[in-house]
């Protein structure tokens, strides 16, 4: 159980990142009230994330479904958006369909294909978004920029799926290289798929920006950012999964 401590500390957490968000916002002539915090809530559990939502948090985004099963029958998400956020399998995709209002990562054709035909079944459409591999790189999955056009050519025959905008996770940077380039080639394709029609397609959503670079996200037109570090902590990854204290990691 949460000590008060505790609920005070993720409180104030929580807090910082709003402002911090406002105040990007506002620093880039945007709207505060268009950017959507969705917080990473891996590896935190229910009580963690109730306390989140008790404190004002609006939408949470899990990584990985069977976290998002157990946690969703222990009420975790109640009062919040819940969204999915992580690698998705083909044969994970029955799991999701009725319980999250949009799937952040469709990385392929064929897993776009697969929520399609899974939402058929359920006489439903389910929004999307569609994940680029921006940094083309080998070991991530996306869909790459001079593959965007036929895809969603492909993809908009199908009515049980509907298009609601685009995500990144550029590489991480190193040194003082930072990814302002990255979100500046998906701001451009981001408004370039805009100005084309495509049925079930809309771009609402650009979905760019994670602990280390939401405010720099934001600058280049983010309207969704993922935050789990800043507002949960450092999160316990267990020794031996080369994620352990020390190593290089992706912070979300």
């Amino acid at each position: 159980m949460m000590t008060e401590t505790e609920r005070s500390t993720l409180e104030e957490r929580l807090h910082d990142v709003q402002q911090r968000i406002e105040q990007a916002a506002r620093a880039a002539g945007r709207d505060p009230k268009e950017v959507l915090l969705v917080a990473a809530t891996k590896m935190n559990d229910a009580e963690r994330v109730q306390a989140a939502i008790q404190a004002g948090l609006t939408a949470c985004g899990e990584n990985r479904v069977q976290e998002l099963l157990e946690k969703y029958e222990q009420g975790a998400y109640q009062g919040a958006d819940l969204q999915f956020i992580g690698t998705l399998q083909s044969n994970k995709v029955k799991y999701l369909l009725g319980k999250v209002s949009l799937i952040q990562s469709v990385s392929s054709l064929k897993l776009a294909e697969c929520i399609a035909k899974e939402a058929k079944k359920r006489n439903m459409c389910q929004d999307i978004l569609l994940e680029v591999n921006i940094g083309r790189e080998e070991a991530k999955s996306g869909f790459l920029v001079e593959t965007l056009d036929s895809s969603l050519e492909a993809l908009s025959k199908f009515p049980e799926i509907h298009i609601r905008g685009l995500m990144a996770i550029p590489p991480i940077p190193t040194g003082t290289d930072k990814n302002s380039r990255y979100f500046a080639e998906m701001r451009q394709l981001f408004v370039d798929i805009s100005a084309k029609k495509y049925d079930n397609v809309s771009m609402d959503y650009l979905s760019m920006g994670m602990t280390a670079d939401f405010e720099e996200a934001i600058r280049f037109g983010a309207n969704i950012v993922r935050v789990g570090t800043a507002i949960f902590g450092r999160r316990p990854y267990p020794v031996g999964t080369g994620l352990s204290k020390g190593d290089p990691i992706k912070k979300n």
